[in-house]
């Protein structure tokens, strides 16, 4: 087991950070929906797919 860790330390750090990345980069979405704050960051008065998004609440 020790051998094989060992032989894959770097894929097994790697693929950490990567998850670590993905999850503060999903922390940060879901935080900024909580607070209102638009993916776009536009004026959704003069958004040409605002009546798209006329049912999202």
């Amino acid at each position: 087991m020790l051998a094989w860790l060992s032989a894959n330390l770097g894929t097994i750090i790697i693929t950490l950070v990567l998850i670590a990345i993905v999850a503060f980069v999903i922390f940060i979405m879901v935080r900024d929906k909580k607070k209102g704050k638009s993916s776009c960051g536009g004026n959704c008065a003069h958004c040409k797919a605002a009546c798209s998004h006329k049912n999202d609440v």
